[in-house]
């Protein structure tokens, strides 16, 4: 690990830093606002790997038309403090000239996997991150890259992707991290006034009453969603967009829970969107 970080912008610059480093190499790749999420997967790379490398980038092209790009939180001078306290060798800021130059026109597309759930509520957004996934790996070029169970389909997504196109990177997907109350730590939490934040604690509530059910013995998954569905509803600030019990690989929904499953959930919480998810099996 070498003294001080490395910070880079342009393509040119990451190249030459990159030849610095030390293999294996683990990538950790964020939108910045960073929070204990995000430094756990740090933190992990840290352990596993001989160098640690970080890219912020919000990513214009998975943002839909009516979603918070333009309000997205921004705080790049904290969000390099604290890689810096967790161990980061490197952090690539690119712009996003670099990401999309003039004329980009070429786009990652995984197929049957990003229609359902995330996928059916926000047209084109996986095809944003798959696309610039793709081409942080491509510039990159790690070992290992480190993504975390809260965004569940995308990580599924990302494996698929990593598959399909012969990426010789290993995806290790870390587990959510969660506030005191159970919340799932999210950049979006920030949209929440006091009342709201109270109230968001209802998508851990309904998927442990679901899990607690599962656990004693429930196997249909039509039951599982609906207790997750009544639970979301005994909460007047919630507005439930979907909850879900699928199939942990293919993400389609199930009958009966035999295997693997995936627990999830999109709510909003006033104006906010949250999503949520525990894999059962």
């Amino acid at each position: 690990m070498s003294d001080s970080m490395i910070l880079v912008n342009t393509l040119e610059e990451l190249w030459q830093a990159l030849s610095l480093l030390e293999r294996p190499l683990g990538l950790v790749p964020t939108m910045g606002y960073l929070h204990e999420g995000h430094l756990s997967l740090v933190r992990r790379a840290r352990q596993e790997c001989v160098s640690v490398a970080v890219s912020i980038f919000v990513n214009p092209t998975q943002f839909g038309p009516n979603e918070d790009l333009s309000r997205y939180p921004r705080d790049l001078e904290r969000d390099l403090h604290l890689l810096e306290a967790a161990g980061a060798d490197l952090v690539w800021i690119p712009s996003n000239e670099v990401m999309y130059p003039p004329g980009f026109q070429t786009w990652v597309t995984v197929e049957t996997l990003t229609l359902p759930l995330e996928g059916a509520m926000r047209p084109g957004h996986f095809r944003g991150v798959t696309t610039v996934v793709s081409k942080l790996f491509n510039a990159v070029r790690p070992e290992k890259a480190y993504f975390g169970q809260k965004d569940a389909q995308q990580a599924a997504v990302i494996r698929q992707m990593t598959r399909d196109l012969s990426y010789p990177i290993e995806i290790v997907v870390c587990p959510t991290v969660r506030e005191a109350d159970g919340l799932a730590m999210s950049s979006r939490n920030t949209y929440l006034s006091p009342e709201e934040r109270q109230a968001a604690t209802v998508l851990f509530r309904a998927l442990s009453a679901a899990e607690t059910a599962y656990r004693a013995g429930e196997r249909n998954a039509e039951t599982l969603r609906h207790i997750m569905r009544t639970t979301i509803e005994s909460e007047p600030l919630a507005r439930l967009q979907y909850v879900s019990c699928a199939d942990y690989d293919t993400l389609q929904e199930l009958e009966t829970v035999s295997g693997k499953a995936l627990l999830s959930m999109a709510v909003f919480i006033g104006a906010t969107r949250l999503i949520d998810n525990c894999v059962l099996g």
